[in-house]
């Protein structure tokens, strides 16, 4: 099964449908939603992840809102605050959440509409986000292809792939559109613990395609840098600060660090909708803290002794000097990137 016919979400029959990502690779199921309740539980539970995918679900979330206040007689302008309320705090650090649900509240307040064409219209925004962002990757993968030599081993960390968007993909739409130009690329992915979605969702996107990939522990990323095993590392954001201070899951920062130690770039693929203009650095980031029963074990598996404590913050900020390129649909930023980036968001997006 290829991931690129395989939709990780999509509109069926009035309802958003997602791949639960939590069952991964074991098994490949879609959770149904029918109500922005369910979309706001799969967010936070993480049957869905991936800050561009957060926002296009988010989106739907909000049209499933509408629709249901104008079946069921519900006072619209009261419905879709409470939407938009509930959403806005599934997942605190990915700002696509905050763009997308922005974006569906200008949509709804354009002008008066009947309860009618409120659903109507911010389902036709929603499909036109999921489409946009797809869009997006493609853009970006064409772009980031061409900073990639002929031959290389890429190192990834989380996942940056279909997954984790519309479709195509980020960090990984970069690998894909380096191999379709006829580019020889090879892909480490980190295990990314706790939640394990290098070795649970990278590897299996990879395999599926058969695009040569090799899973290692987090900690060997230093060990094989050293050994010029890695050409470049290229990862995803979920928020990226004014002055290019970068927001990923956690362990990015060391991964970043460990690149420069070692002359590696380090390369950062996000939309324009990931980037923060309205922060500073990236200490004004709030940085999502999970469950600790996450760093415990894995599903049904724990191997931490009763009653230890444990921290488990799900992002890190890797600050601006350590990141080579930001790669976005509407070109490539370099430092000094408070200048780099205000240029690329007063820009139109590329054909």
């Amino acid at each position: 099964m290829s991931t690129q016919r395989v939709e990780t979400l999509r509109w069926r029959e009035g309802a958003l449908e997602l791949i639960d990502q939590r069952l991964l690779p074991r098994r490949f199921e879609y959770v149904r939603c029918t109500s922005v309740v369910e979309v706001a539980s799969a967010i936070a539970t993480m049957v869905v992840r991936g800050a561009p995918a957060i926002g296009c679900a988010a989106a739907y979330g909000i049209a499933l809102a509408a629709q249901e206040a104008r079946s069921l007689g519900r006072d619209m302008p009261s419905s879709l605050e409470q939407a938009f309320e509930l959403l806005i705090l599934t997942r605190p650090t990915a700002v696509n959440l905050r763009w997308a649900l922005e974006r569906m509240r200008s949509r709804w307040q354009q002008s008066p509409m009947s309860a009618h064409d409120v659903a109507q219209r911010l389902l036709t925004e929603a499909l036109a986000i999921h489409a946009e962002d797809i869009a997006a990757n493609q853009a970006m993968g064409r772009l980031g292809a061409a900073l990639l030599p002929d031959r290389c081993v890429v190192l990834t960390h989380c996942n940056a792939g279909a997954l984790a968007t519309a479709g195509h993909g980020t960090a990984l739409g970069i690998v894909r559109s380096a191999i379709a130009a006829g580019k020889k690329v090879e892909v480490i992915a980190d295990e990314t613990r706790p939640f394990l979605q290098g070795a649970r969702l990278t590897a299996w996107e990879l395999q599926q395609e058969g695009i040569p990939v090799t899973l290692i522990a987090d900690s060997a990323a230093g060990y094989l840098m050293s050994q010029g095993g890695i050409d470049a590392v290229i990862v995803g954001a979920d928020r990226v600060a004014a002055n290019g201070d970068v927001a990923n899951k956690i362990g990015t920062y060391q991964v970043a660090v460990l690149a420069q130690r070692h002359g590696i770039p380090c390369y950062v693929a996000c939309p324009v909708a990931t980037i923060d203009s309205s922060l500073q650095t990236g200490k004004d980031i709030p940085i999502e803290e999970r469950s600790a029963d996450e760093v415990f074990g894995f599903g049904d598996r724990i191997w931490a002794p009763p009653g230890i404590r444990a921290r488990n913050p799900a992002f890190d900020v890797t600050p601006a000097e350590l990141v080579s390129a930001l790669i976005t649909e509407r070109g490539i930023a370099r430092g000094p990137y408070t200048t780099s980036i205000t240029a690329l968001l007063a820009s139109t997006p590329n054909p």
